[in-house]
């Protein structure tokens, strides 16, 4: 291993495997490139087997080959460096090399071919093909990276249909069965006293125990229509965030017995942009829909506060936590809708599990403005299309 400083000084030397058989050509190609000021470690192996073993054992930035060597040629060194899965700018080194040779090494992915006796282009053609290999290393991670966000954003996509569609089912079955049914019981009844009185064959404690029942009814449809219209719009927004997640709160431990649900609030009021109570609602609502499905928790806790400008929201428990398969499933949809809805209002969402439970938070910065004071984003409440299908019906 050959190492040497120069004036340029880059954070570790450029790390060089060359395919030489001769030691003075080596050194040549070696010289060149320490004369135009590149600190180089460079290790030379003349062997099919030497390669191999060079490849496995440590991180090459370059692979200068000549094209003549020992049972083996440049052709089949690319072949091996393709191989061995390292993705290396390769450049060929050559005292004698035909056109067609050079042609179908550049076309099995050689970056550039030189002859020895022209070694003044050695550093030069190094820096270039690394460059060049960095910046089409980026491309690929960068085309990778948008096709993963492609499909994901497609996958999200088709969830959000079939949530809508579900959704639409599920207010169709509800309106049916709870509204529509009261309605027409209410017919009836009003059916059957129409008749008798005008008749005159009923007495007086058999048409109030019908009006009597008719009011139940009517009493059942009105609370069927809060409910739905609490899972359409929740109203409770109207009084501001800190009392929609008191309420939110309370209503979880009621529905989940067993286990305690904590809200904690630095402000009595905070006053939001609009949009954002109906973020940290949801946010809070999905978190706690989690829990309540998967961690198998005792005790939750809601905390939410103000602090230079950026509202908090953490929704903690103490169940059994997430692992990387669970952050990293594909059709993990609550989470990717956490970061999604949070991205709406410019916040972010933090995750962290461990085995002593998972914690959950919002960061959503406020914005001062013409927007400030308003403390229930309910111009934003329509906008809200990402509703849990499964939470209808529920009191």
């Amino acid at each position: 291993m050959v190492s040497a400083p120069t004036g340029r000084r880059p954070d570790r030397p450029l790390r060089v495997l060359h395919l030489e058989d001769s030691v003075p050509d080596h050194e040549l190609a070696l010289l060149h490139l320490l004369r135009a000021g590149l600190r180089v470690d460079c290790l030379r192996v003349d062997t099919e087997t030497g390669l191999r073993e060079a490849l496995a054992g440590a991180d090459w930035d370059i692979v200068l080959s000549d094209f003549n060597l020992p049972g083996f040629n440049g052709l089949r060194a690319q072949q091996i460096l393709a191989e061995s899965g390292k993705n290396l700018p390769f450049i060929l080194v050559s005292g004698e090399i035909g056109e067609d040779t050079a042609v179908a090494a550049m076309r099995n992915g050689a970056d550039d071919y030189l002859l020895k006796n022209n070694l003044a282009r050695l550093a030069p053609a190094v820096e270039h093909a690394i460059a060049a290999h960095r910046e089409r290393r980026a491309r690929q991670q960068a085309d990778r990276e948008l096709a993963a966000s492609r499909q994901r954003l497609s996958e999200l996509a088709q969830h959000l249909q079939t949530s809508v569609e579900m959704e639409r089912a599920a207010i169709a079955r509800e309106i049916h069965d709870d509204v529509g049914g009261s309605l027409t019981a209410i017919q009836f009844d009003l059916a059957w006293i129409g008749r008798h009185v005008l008749a005159g064959d009923v007495q007086a404690a058999e048409v109030q125990q019908r009006v009597l029942t008719a009011l139940e009814t009517v009493q059942h449809a009105i609370e069927a229509s809060q409910r739905i219209m609490h899972n359409l719009r929740p109203a409770i927004l109207e009084q501001g965030l800190v009392a929609a997640l008191q309420w939110m709160a309370a209503q979880f431990e009621k529905r989940n017995a067993g286990v305690a649900c904590q809200f904690r609030t630095s402000h009595e009021t905070v006053h939001l942009p609009a949009g954002v109570p109906l973020v940290a609602y949801r946010f809070a609502q999905e978190a706690l829909t989690n829990v309540s499905k998967h961690a198998q928790a005792t005790r939750v806790s809601i905390d939410l506060s103000m602090s230079r400008g950026v509202l908090s929201l953490e929704v903690s428990d103490n169940g059994r936590g997430l692992n990387r398969a669970d952050l990293a499933k594909a059709r993990s949809f609550g989470l990717r809708g956490l970061h999604e809805r949070a991205d709406t209002v410019g916040g972010w969402v933090d995750i962290s599990s461990d085995a002593a439970g998972t914690v959950l938070m919002l960061s959503v910065p406020v914005r001062r403005g013409s927007n400030e004071g308003e403390d229930t984003g309910a111009a934003d409440f329509d906008q809200d299309d990402d509703h849990d299908p499964t939470g209808w019906g529920t009191p």
